[in-house]
């Protein structure tokens, strides 16, 4: 069952594959077409880890937009399952902004 929740987009955790963050080009072209218009974008994607903290699935992108545009504004989030043990070593949208 997907639960949804409310969370601060630079706190979330980025996947493996995404370990730079959000493709540069990408989110030029998001901010140039939504600039920080967040009503209407899709809910975040994410998994539940262990030790309660949360790693992207899909929506990167969006989430270092929010965290970059509107910091310490909460998303909808929904959490698609849960990943066994505490949170691979990742960094947060926030940290990867640095």
């Amino acid at each position: 069952m997907i639960e949804t929740i409310e969370a601060d987009p630079g706190e979330l955790l980025l996947p493996p594959a995404r370990r730079s963050g959000a493709d540069p080009a990408k989110l030029a072209r998001q901010i140039a077409q939504f600039a920080d218009r967040f009503d209407g974008m899709p809910p975040l994607f994410a998994y539940r880890c262990a030790d309660g903290r949360h790693m992207i699935f899909d929506g990167v992108t969006r989430a270092t937009r929010s965290a970059i545009l509107q910091p310490g504004v909460t998303v909808q989030v929904q959490i698609i399952g849960d990943l066994p043990g505490r949170a691979p070593k990742a960094l947060t949208v926030k940290e990867a902004l640095k």
